[in-house]
């Protein structure tokens, strides 16, 4: 054969063979964040058959798992996809007993259930009771959670802080010092928070009883599942934190120190603090950027003290206990050795005004309060751990709790892909922020979306929300006014 016919037919050979390698090239993700959501899309692309590298700063996998030795769980019916994962891993849940399936309360160091209220505090009972109802009409009037800016009435509830609508119920001064403690342990301070999103937040569980709220317990924590999620992952790269992310035309580079690592396309599982530091080409759009600085997280500090003796007596701290002397969210938890485990959850300003403190001086003005409570508590305690989320550069606070106006402006904003680049974690969940179903949710999304833009699927914004504009002032009649009149007129 002709020299020129060889040529040419080793151009043609060539070219079919790369065409096909091209084709049958095993796909490629790198994920970077090995909290739940990440340790989520991780898993399910490599499922699909594609080549996963999760990259995790922290030494260790998990995210913002908390200190407790359990954590509290909903009902599969609340958490679904949560009990979907526990049960593909083979992870038990230990069904919650009765007691802990509803609020406690602890007023000036004593525990009150809500029948011990109805008895001895039937003001404070009255109070809580007509916050419920007042945030229930407020979750009635969204037709949809997903679509909580339907109309100009409910865009105006964004403009307006928990705080202020606090002060219009005319709530018992007990009553409304447990609210605002039960709203900034959920969510962040009533002053910093949105009224929308406190009355979107309650619709998605409207209906659903509060003992389903904690019908369970996860021996160990979340962190059960990551481990068991992690295991069956190929590469693992902890103490790799990223410092830029930059998009070619055929692939991604993600930059660790010197390293280099490429792949088709990223998840950036990250919260949205740790997510600023990371210089990304080509760079976010101006409201991503924008965002960034804006979207409020609520800022907690978890810790755990431990005591020789259980120093409360007979007082049932377990369960999720609500105090009115500033101690935040608190209840009991079992002691492996002997004697006896408290877990504080400060949040809120309760917990930015002790950001200046040192570990142990945080520790002790928690001491010096509790021991006013329950005298000998200082003599009794012999150690701690703590958990400061607001004060960690890798999550730069707890959870997603949207501020006055944020969601008229970045609700669905973290859905949208940019470029190869696609976004998970619990503040890109538009029903479960802030929690574990959230961010397994979301994980499981990212994941789509990154097997669809392989596929040559447009992946857009998953709707659009219209600029908020102010309500239109409603005109004056004689007639019974509506609710949202009554409250804000």
């Amino acid at each position: 054969m002709p020299a020129a016919w060889r040529a040419l037919a080793f151009i043609i050979v060539g070219g079919l063979s790369a065409t096909a390698l091209a084709k049958d090239k095993q796909p490629s993700a790198i994920v970077i964040g090995g909290g739940m959501a990440g340790l989520t899309s991780a898993y399910e692309l490599q499922q699909k058959g594609w080549q996963v590298t999760l990259l995790e700063a922290r030494p260790s996998l998990g995210g913002r798992s908390a200190l407790a030795t359990s954590e509290w769980i909903g009902s599969a019916r609340l958490q679904p996809t949560l009990y979907r994962y526990l049960d593909q891993f083979k992870v038990k849940a230990v069904p919650a007993p009765d007691y802990v399936r509803t609020p406690g309360y602890l007023v000036a160091g004593r525990y009150f259930s809500e029948a011990d209220l109805l008895k001895e505090a039937p003001s404070t009972l009255e109070g809580l009771k007509r916050f419920d109802k007042s945030l229930d009409d407020l979750a009635a009037s969204i037709e949809d959670p997903l679509k909580p800016l339907a109309n100009h009435t409910l865009q105006s509830l964004d403009a307006i802080t928990v705080a202020r609508w606090l002060e219009k119920l005319n709530l018992p001064p007990t009553a409304k010092a447990l609210v605002e403690q039960r709203i900034r342990s959920r969510y962040d301070e009533p002053s910093r928070l949105s009224l929308l999103y406190l009355a979107q937040q309650a619709r998605v569980y409207r209906g659903l009883p509060d003992t389903e709220m904690r019908s369970a317990r996860l021996p160990g924590g979340s962190q059960v599942l990551a481990q068991a999620m992690a295991k069956r992952l190929k590469t693992i790269k902890t103490n790799a934190r990223v410092s830029a992310i930059v998009q070619e035309k055929d692939g991604v580079t993600v930059k660790v120190g010197g390293t280099g690592y490429t792949a088709d396309y990223v998840v950036l599982a990250v919260p949205l603090p740790a997510l600023g530091r990371i210089s990304q080409t080509p760079s976010l759009s101006a409201l991503q950027l924008k965002a960034l600085k804006d979207i409020n997280y609520g800022w907690r500090d978890q810790m755990l003290l431990k005591f020789r003796k259980p120093v409360w007596g007979k007082s049932r701290l377990s369960g999720e206990v609500y105090s009115d002397q500033g101690l935040g969210m608190l209840w009991v938890e079992p002691a492996l050795k002997g004697g006896a485990n408290l877990l504080v959850n400060l949040s809120g300003d309760n917990a930015r005004l002790m950001q200046a403190f040192g570990d142990r001086q945080m520790v002790d003005q928690v001491l010096i309060r509790f021991d006013k409570l329950y005298p000998g508590a200082r003599e009794q305690f012999k150690g701690y751990e703590l958990r400061r989320y607001g004060k960690d550069a890798l999550a730069g606070g707890a959870y997603l709790a949207y501020g006055p106006g944020e969601i008229s402006l970045y609700w669905r904003l973290w859905e949208q892909p940019l470029g190869r680049v696609v976004f998970a974690g619990e503040h890109t969940d538009a029903l479960y922020p802030g929690t574990l179903e959230g961010a397994l949710r979301s994980g499981e999304r990212a994941a789509a979306q990154v097997i669809d833009l392989k596929a040559g699927k447009s992946v857009g914004p998953v709707e659009t929300v219209a600029e908020a504009r102010p309500a239109p002032r409603p005109v004056a009649r004689e007639e019974k006014k509506g609710f949202f009149s009554r409250l804000f007129d």
